[in-house]
């Protein structure tokens, strides 16, 4: 590959780049409501000339480059968070601002560029005779994700039956290459009691006492050691290869949490004692955990114990209708990936990556230092579309993408223009030096 010639074309194509990204800013597009962006995209994609252009029942658009044997994905989920607190923005989040180096408003990070130098890294491979009868490219403009991780390629590879060799995420990853992240899922306890008039409390069964007690152990379970003597042995157990078999990948990803996000109650009035009561679980999981493992958990805590009949441990179901109007449900369940270090699509893209950057990550004035102080080779904090791509589907997932994790969901969010350009060029490169 010339190198030279992949980074000029990718720099060609900032300002191309900076009005796409700043036209889908102007775009309002929060999940469950992202046709604005899907139709902006599509008619990019149309004009850079992407083969195919397709908006699939769900409404996420899947744009090919090419025709060769080998499918080769990148993925940018399109929808984004509200603005939160508008005060707290020092400009219009939708008509953000751009300045020399930088593009801010909501969606910049996280993760509509993404999308933008997924488009344009087709576009410098078409550009430069790079496609062949080796590969396809399929870039998606996904729906959904900021709802429910990973329900735009449940229904891909499942419904639209497309299922790619490996995909690449083009969530933000500080100029490096993301190779997993820990999974979650939403849990729920609900608590039954009996409600009596407040004088006389003890003629019920107060359900937020029992809710109480129940969540001093789910406490435990997040901030306990795993000594032997430890009745509620925390989840850093699962750092340990005594209790873990993957302990080392769960070393690399770091260890789960648990935390109470949300409580609801019942009671007649506020003159009576509660009869039921409820709250929901954020819970995180490293690898060796499992959907299954992580209710027995809780259904095994002393006070869920003690409190027997009373008391139900389920996952939430997610069913928001897709701006389409189509209906997909599935469980609140997010799994655990992760891709090996030595994996053929984490060593291509480390290849592509180098060959154009050298070594280290790269950035700005701003940002340099901080990720020339990290490792080339890293992992999310957050969760991205990869929980149904490699966690569900068992699709080889690795991760680059412009922008930063630290801008993601905070009022004043921006991106780099230079990362957009470095994006392109990296995703440019990898499908050939994945197939050589």
């Amino acid at each position: 590959m010339d190198f030279e010639k992949i980074r000029n074309a990718a720099e060609g194509y900032k300002g191309d780049m900076t009005k796409f990204l700043r036209d889908l800013v102007k775009i309002p597009g929060e999940s469950c409501g992202e046709k604005g962006h899907i139709d902006r995209i599509a008619e990019e994609m149309r004009k850079v000339g992407f083969d195919k252009v397709e908006i699939d029942p769900q409404g996420n658009v899947l744009g090919y480059m090419g025709t060769g044997k080998t499918l080769i994905g990148y993925d940018a989920h399109i929808d984004t968070v509200g603005i939160g607190n508008r005060a707290n923005w020092k400009f219009d989040p939708y008509d953000g601002f751009e300045s020399d180096t930088e593009i801010g408003g909501r969606g910049t990070s996280d993760q509509m560029g993404g999308i933008v130098s997924a488009v344009y890294g087709a576009k410098i491979m078409k550009d430069l005779g790079m496609l062949s009868d080796k590969y396809q490219v399929l870039v998606t403009g996904t729906v959904q994700e900021e709802d429910c991780d990973g329900l735009c390629w449940q229904y891909i590879v499942n419904e639209d039956h497309v299922k790619p060799e490996f995909v690449v995420s083009t969530e933000p990853t500080d100029g490096g290459i993301y190779r997993g992240q820990r999974g979650r899922m939403e849990i729920r306890i609900d608590v039954k009691g009996v409600s009596c008039h407040g004088s006389a409390p003890e003629r019920g069964d107060n359900a937020i006492y029992k809710m109480a007690d129940i969540l001093q152990d789910v406490r435990a379970l997040n901030e306990n050691d795993a000594a032997d003597a430890t009745e509620i042995k925390g989840l850093v157990k699962m750092l340990d290869e005594k209790y873990n078999k993957e302990w080392k990948e769960a070393r690399f990803l770091g260890r789960g949490t648990v935390t109470c996000s949300e409580i609801f109650f019942t009671s007649p009035s506020r003159c009576a004692v509660a009869d039921s009561c409820a709250v929901s679980l954020d819970r995180r999981m490293t690898a060796g955990e499992t959907w299954e493992s992580c209710l027995e958990e809780i259904r095994q805590l002393p006070n869920v114990k003690k409190y027997g009949d009373d008391v139900k441990v389920s996952m939430y179901e997610y069913d928001r209708p897709a701006y389409t109007g189509l209906v997909y449900k599935t469980e609140c369940y997010f799994p655990t990936w992760v891709i090996p270090e030595d994996h053929a699509v984490t060593k291509a893209m480390a290849e592509a990556y180098k060959g154009l950057y050298g070594d280290d990550r790269q950035g700005n004035p701003e940002t340099e230092a901080m990720r020339k102080a990290r490792p080339l080779v890293d992992k999310w904090t957050f969760s991205t579309n990869g929980v149904a791509i490699m966690g569900r589907a068992g699709i080889p997932c690795i991760g680059f993408g412009p922008g930063a994790e630290a801008q993601a969901h905070a009022p004043n969010e921006k991106t780099w223009k230079d990362d957009l350009v470095r994006c392109a060029a990296v995703y440019a490169a990898l499908p050939t030096a994945y197939c050589k």
